[in-house]
């Protein structure tokens, strides 16, 4: 409460206030803060995973400026200014920010409706094309190699060779897999290469929870612009894909649930399109599908690698929890695959 109340001092707040922790991200500490007069959402970065907070706010303030010249009716949440003028205070080595609680609205965890998707992706594709004139060069990188398949693929050769030999024996199967379906990361090379993908800017992290709702489910805003840094758009579209189109999540056992909803991926496709069919080129819009192929293989990728090198970037609750991820992202991929004539008609 000490801490609290000389974060909260620096804004000018003053007792009495209360604060709950809010959301289920797994980088960022968040808690919801109420006073007598207004509500702000308050956040702990973590700068063990983003170790330039300063990027981010840096960041932060070049997408603010280009808006407010821009388009300057577009709704984003960007974090308050101290008595000081900052946007990130730091107390006690951590670093903080205080942004606004956008009245009546709430985030989802899991997309249940296809209408829910729809909004989403809209958001999404509505962001990136608000952007569509900035100078996309000038973003910081906050987190390097963020959604680079290359270096991740690189990373998963690596582990094979110096990861923990028992564990790359116990997991003989899914790695075998991962190497069969390594030419989805040659067709990552071909997209680097090629003039017609272009380097937007991206949001890298485009789960539900990173969209505000109103009480009738329709989308106002994204959040969470941590991770907005130079990008190819299969990144987001590829997220939305990994994390909207099973209602199982990457920590579900039971292989079982792992189903692709067809009206999912339709919602999504058509949501972004409503958005960014001006802005993509045709050569983009033909590798729709790729975009779920791309994040699903690296995020399983990304698991397996962890696995192997005893758990020493996501962690693991019980031993073979990074294992399991992986499976679970590889059976994801292969349903998906296994669905490529139905879903990219």
């Amino acid at each position: 409460m000490e801490k609290l109340a000389s974060l909260l001092h620096a804004y000018n707040i003053e007792p009495p206030f209360y604060a709950e922790p809010i959301g289920s991200g797994l980088i960022h500490k968040t808690w919801k803060v109420r006073t007598a007069a207004t509500e702000y959402v308050l956040q702990q970065i973590n700068h063990n995973v983003f170790t330039k907070p300063g990027d981010i706010e840096y960041n932060n303030n070049l997408l603010e400026g280009y808006l407010k010249q821009y388009h300057d009716n577009y709704l984003i949440v960007f974090p308050l200014a101290d008595m000081k003028g900052k946007k990130l205070v730091r107390i006690e080595g951590f670093f903080y920010r205080l942004f606004p609680f956008v009245k009546d609205s709430h985030t989802i965890q899991c997309v249940e409706t296809a209408d829910q998707a729809y909004e989403a992706a809209s958001q999404f594709g509505r962001f990136t094309s608000m952007f569509s004139g900035m100078q996309v060069k000038k973003l910081r990188i906050t987190i390097p190699g963020f959604h680079d398949l290359r270096l991740r693929y690189r990373q998963f050769l690596t582990a094979l060779k110096k990861g923990n030999a028992k564990r790359i024996t116990f997991a003989k199967e899914p790695i075998q897999k991962l190497l069969r379906y390594s030419f989805i990361e040659e067709e990552y090379r071909f997209i680097q290469s090629h003039p017609d993908f272009k380097v937007r800017v991206t949001h890298h992290d485009t789960k539900i929870s990173n969209v505000l709702f109103n009480d009738y489910n329709e989308g106002i805003c994204v959040i969470d612009l941590d991770t907005v840094m130079p990008g190819y758009f299969i990144s987001d579209l590829g997220d939305m894909m990994r994390t909207y189109l099973s209602a199982a999540n990457e920590d579900e056992t039971d292989f079982e649930k792992i189903i692709i909803r067809k009206e999912m991926y339709k919602a999504i496709k058509n949501g972004y399109l409503n958005e960014m069919k001006d802005e993509l080129t045709k050569t983009e819009t033909d590798s729709f599908y790729y975009s779920g192929k791309f994040i699903i293989y690296m995020q399983a990728i990304r698991f397996l690698t962890d696995y192997l090198n005893n758990d020493t970037y996501y962690g693991a609750q019980y031993e073979n929890q990074n294992y399991d991820r992986a499976g679970n992202q590889i059976v994801l991929l292969e349903q998906y695959l296994n669905m490529e004539k139905i879903l990219s008609r």
